[in-house]
């Protein structure tokens, strides 16, 4: 359990937040000056070098929106300017990409990161440029939003395993549905038909709410509230929901962490999001209240699961709460996560995605006149953790590739490097894991500068500017 009573305070987090910019500017100086294009995209270290795995590319968005993100928190054009030109250069296949779930990761990170800065008026785009990235968005919305199996009442956005297949990870790629709605895009079906975004955005966190998040309510012999299914399987036929499943967890009746982390960023986000809107957008799913009301359960089970169950003292988890070794750390959550244990290995990508999530929704609380102190006080423990200058989890070492040390992608598989002398995967980082720790570390700096816009992926009301 997360020691919520120890979190620092915010101020206190500024100079580890702008120590992970300090540290990170090398690191994509680097791997942009070795990386070889055509090799794909950049996925996991080995050794602490960058290796890909051809599989679905869903990592290049991070890669570049690195670069994105470095000049957002330190004002440096050289990278606002590498980004740029990557995002240009080689995102347009994400953009109509049909076969994947992962839209909001690789176009959100890119395209969606440099229209924010335009509408922050953080960069100077012409009227020509800001189209382009609303252009870009639109489409990728309707894409990821083609990507659809209707179950009774609904609907989800399937993963690349094919129609049946539902995964937790797809609540973040609503941002790119989110943004091509906003933007006033729909998305065109057969015979002209019509399709609204939001409708297919609020159908698929739907899905993900009942199927993919437990509740405590008996469902299964496992059914602790806040757990969740890495993937939930249905009836491609006839829609009907088969049972849990996992591709990257222990199994389908514990929580892989990383799925976790997803689900508690991508509904704070959502709420976040949908509470910008009027309460006849949502009318036909009930109103405004009625959605955010079940988002917000979600959200709670979720974070709560994580921060009593899932991370251990320090927020930091190990990647799936029933892994068979966690019985040999004895009573593990009662203190700090050990990333150089033989038994299991933790995930810090987890932990990041998590932070942020936890202090997104401490923050949409609080504006809502809610208690989220304890998620607020449990991300900042878990930044802390990271952050930590002198900790095992920010790389100071100029021939590593990473910065976020300790991340895991594919365990079950054996895609993780396991270092001589240890039996599991350590030391070693992800381009999510890494990503995700400068965009934590940005969300902390906003959050510690009160003139600047508060950080969403759907930037600033409209007119807005800095």
């Amino acid at each position: 359990m997360i020691a919520i009573d120890q979190a620092p305070d915010i101020r206190d987090l500024l100079p580890k937040a702008r120590g992970v910019f300090e540290r990170s500017a090398a690191k994509i100086q680097a791997l942009e000056a070795r990386w070889d294009p055509a090799d794909g995209a950049p996925v996991f270290t080995v050794d602490g070098i960058y290796r890909a795995r051809g599989w679905t590319e869903w990592t290049q968005g991070f890669q570049f929106g690195a670069a994105l993100l470095q000049f957002d928190a330190t004002g440096d054009r050289a990278f606002l300017d590498l980004g740029r030109s990557r995002t240009i250069e080689r995102m347009a296949p994400h953009l109509t990409h049909v076969g994947v779930h992962d839209h909001g990761f690789n176009n959100v990170s890119t395209y969606g990161t440099l229209w924010r800065l335009a509408r922050e008026g953080r960069i100077d785009a012409s009227e020509w440029e800001r189209q382009f990235y609303e252009l870009a968005l639109k489409v990728s919305g309707a894409v990821q939003a083609s990507r659809w199996t209707a179950i009774p009442g609904g609907g989800f956005i399937h993963s690349f395993n094919g129609a049946h297949s539902l995964f937790v990870d797809t609540i973040r790629s609503l941002r790119v549905l989110a943004i091509s709605h906003r933007l006033g895009h729909r998305l065109s079906g057969e015979q002209d038909a019509s399709i609204s975004l939001l409708d297919r955005l609020v159908q698929h966190a739907r899905a993900t709410a009942l199927y993919a998040i437990y509740y405590g309510q008996g469902r299964d012999h496992y059914d602790l509230r806040g757990r969740t299914a890495h993937e939930s399987l249905f009836n491609a036929a006839n829609g009907s929901y088969r049972g849990p499943s996992s591709q990257q967890g222990y199994s389908p009746f514990s929580t892989w962490t990383r799925g976790l982390a997803w689900a508690i960023l991508g509904f704070a986000e959502q709420l976040e999001f949908l509470a910008t809107l009027a309460d006849v957008d949502l009318a036909v799913f009930g109103g405004k209240t009625a959605v955010l009301e079940w988002m917000l359960e979600a959200a709670q089970a979720t974070a709560d699961f994580y921060v009593t169950i899932a991370a251990a003292r320090d927020g930091i988890p190990y990647w799936d709460t029933g892994a068979p070794g966690l019985g040999a750390l004895g009573d593990w959550g009662a203190r700090p996560a050990d990333p150089f244990n033989d038994h299991e290995p933790v995930d810090s990508s987890a932990a990041a995605i998590a932070a942020q999530g936890l202090l997104r929704l401490g923050h949409w609380m609080s504006t809502q006149t809610l208690d989220g102190e304890m998620y607020t006080r449990a991300g900042l423990v878990t930044l802390g953790t990271l952050f930590d200058p002198d900790g095992p989890y920010l790389s100071s070492d100029p021939h590593h590739e990473g910065l976020l040390l300790h991340s895991v992608y594919h365990w079950p598989n054996g895609w993780d490097h396991v270092p001589a002398g240890s039996r599991i995967p350590r030391g070693e980082s992800s381009q999510w894991g890494d990503y995700h720790a400068r965009e934590a570390a940005l969300y902390v700096l906003r959050l510690g500068a009160s003139a600047t816009p508060y950080l969403t992926f759907f930037g600033p009301a409209a007119g807005a500017s800095r």
